[in-house]
């Protein structure tokens, strides 16, 4: 059995997993990034970086270059797809506040790559692809961690095992926390398409949520590709919702003549809201989508969990320093979980109401208040604030 050792190990290469371990690598805590497959996943499903992650990246010297790969979003509109009525808001608005008043559309992948590159060019940092961690055991002092290759079994001894590895985190089940919420009964199905949508359809933005009683739907545009996002039927198979027929469908109902439109992927998913019991277990911590999960109407998944991993790794940088574990990684879970709660899954289940209530009477109220944030400045600033995640952040601070 191959053997090592490390202060932490970092579970999952995605971009959760990735800023947690160049973070730590940039304040020279010894850290292994193990990964099951044989490289980043080129995942396509979130693709928004709101203005105080792109600030938490900035911090680690690399939000410049991500953004050089995306585009650039102030604007994000809801829309009525019935009556093509749309409703903005304007991020550009909240420039006193951020360094970074936009949406940054850019693949995940991009953010993931980069730093695991970056990663395994420190000299106290390891990358470990096609290492699938199945096993742990902690004591008090550290936790050992087994690690399956295609030939063996590593073990890795380290202080801190952090579980990064997404949704079906094989660490929150060894864990045996309960991982409460709700499973939305619809499929999501997302197309990638080079056509050119915003020709077809007037006054889109880069990020566009559109309601209607029938079929709601978001459309994202990233710097190659627009992505349609929309319900499916939970009883249809999924071969019927890839098919060319399903698609032209789609696409009939959304610009015309879909039997020409062109797609680059067709994905199906199951969206959930679930949360976690606890994030921290001793010295093994669940962060991201191990640890909670939404519905992606705001982008708040893949931005929570980047807070997350700043948020826990400052922690453990102060411990290294001489802090308090206990204390530390018992802020670390107030702090997080009361944010993924209190804003993440409360604004996520509301922005999903929104789209998919149609015409009914529980719509037309919020389209109201939509209507009264956009129209009243102190309004439009505080809803600003929250759909940017600014807000969440500033309340997070006040949580001892």
């Amino acid at each position: 059995m191959k053997h090592a050792r490390t202060k932490v190990v970092v579970a999952g290469a995605g971009p959760v997993g990735s800023v947690a371990a160049y973070f730590l690598a940039q304040r020279n805590i010894d850290v292994i990034l193990v990964e099951s497959g044989q490289s980043n996943a080129e995942d396509l499903r979130a693709s928004t970086f709101h203005p105080p992650t792109l600030e938490m990246l900035d911090d680690l010297g690399i939000a410049e270059c991500l953004i050089n790969q995306g585009l650039k979003a102030p604007v994000f509109r809801f829309r009525e797809r019935q009556t093509g009525e749309v409703i903005d808001f304007d991020l550009s608005e909240i420039a006193d506040v951020t360094k970074y008043p936009f949406r940054l559309q850019c693949e995940q992948y991009h953010l993931s790559r980069m730093l695991s590159e970056a990663i395994g060019k420190q000299d106290q940092a390891q990358v470990l692809f096609n290492h699938r961690v199945v096993g742990f055991h902690q004591n008090a002092d550290g936790v050992e961690v087994y690690a399956e290759t295609p030939e063996s079994i590593m073990r890795i001894d380290a202080d801190f095992l952090i579980g990064a590895d997404g949704a079906n985190s094989i660490i929150r089940k060894w864990l045996d926390t309960d991982f409460t919420g709700f499973t939305y009964p619809e499929k999501f199905l997302c197309f990638s398409t080079d056509e050119p949508i915003e020709t077809k359809i007037p006054n889109l933005s880069y990020v566009n949520y559109v309601s209607d009683p029938k079929e709601w739907m978001v459309l994202l545009r990233v710097p190659s590709l627009w992505r349609i996002l929309v319900p499916a039927n939970d009883e249809q198979s999924d071969e019927l919702l890839t098919s060319d027929s399903y698609k032209n469908d789609v696409f009939d109902r959304l610009i015309g003549n879909g039997e020409a439109v062109e797609t680059k992927h067709r994905t199906i998913y199951r969206v959930h809201q679930r949360v976690a019991n606890k994030f921290v277990h001793d010295r093994v911590v669940i962060i991201g989508d191990a640890a909670h999960l939404n519905n992606p109407l705001g982008g708040f998944g893949m931005n929570s969990g980047i807070h997350d991993a700043i948020n826990l790794c400052e922690k453990l940088e102060m411990i290294y320093n001489g802090g308090d574990t206990d204390a530390l990684l018992g802020k670390f879970e107030r702090q997080r979980h009361k944010t993924t709660h209190d804003f993440i899954q409360a604004q996520t289940i509301r922005n999903m109401e929104y789209l998919a209530q149609g015409n009914s009477s529980e719509h037309k109220l919020r389209k109201s208040e939509m209507k009264r944030n956009q129209s009243d400045d102190a309004l439009r600033r505080s809803y600003l604030l929250r759909q940017s995640m600014i807000d969440s952040l500033e309340k997070q601070k006040e949580i001892v």
